[in-house]
């Protein structure tokens, strides 16, 4: 499959905002794919920064992808991540605390796959960058590692 332009019509704080406001009621589907809500803590500011990102699911965990559209730099809540793994997640109305970790080489391809099958776009994103693009893993229960992505 090529790329397909998505509709850009709810995006960043917007987004965030109106997804939390309905509970995921809006928002939580975007262009046809479920999104959740990734609260990390700012890696300088200490402050939290809520970022509306698209996931999959793999047994209990919650898959993200840092492409930024393919950016040759990681995403800004990605580097938060790597500073301080714990974080929050919304998925529609439910909140969950989650400890992040980027997938490792032996399992990136199968989870990769998994994500190009949710949003087909991933590959372009890669096939534009010549880093290579983390998959993170969001395991729900709270933080017993203190080692971040």
């Amino acid at each position: 499959m090529g790329y397909e332009q998505p509709d850009l019509t709810l995006l960043g704080a917007e987004h965030v905002r109106r997804y939390q406001e309905t509970g995921g009621k809006v928002g939580y589907l975007w262009n046809g794919v479920p999104t959740l809500l990734l609260t990390t803590t700012g890696r300088r500011s200490g402050q939290p920064r809520t970022t509306p990102l698209i996931f999959g699911r793999d047994g209990d965990d919650y898959l993200v992808i840092a492409s930024q559209g393919g950016a040759p730099k990681h995403p800004q809540w990605f580097l938060n991540l790597r500073a301080w793994p714990e974080a929050e997640i919304q998925v529609r109305d439910e909140r969950m605390l989650v400890t992040a970790r980027a997938a490792g080489d032996d399992e990136r391809p199968r989870l990769w796959t998994i994500m190009a099958q949710v949003w087909p776009n991933y590959d372009t994103y890669q096939s534009r960058t010549e880093r290579v693009i983390p998959v993170v893993v969001l395991t729900p229960g709270g933080a017993t590692r203190n080692e971040g992505v």
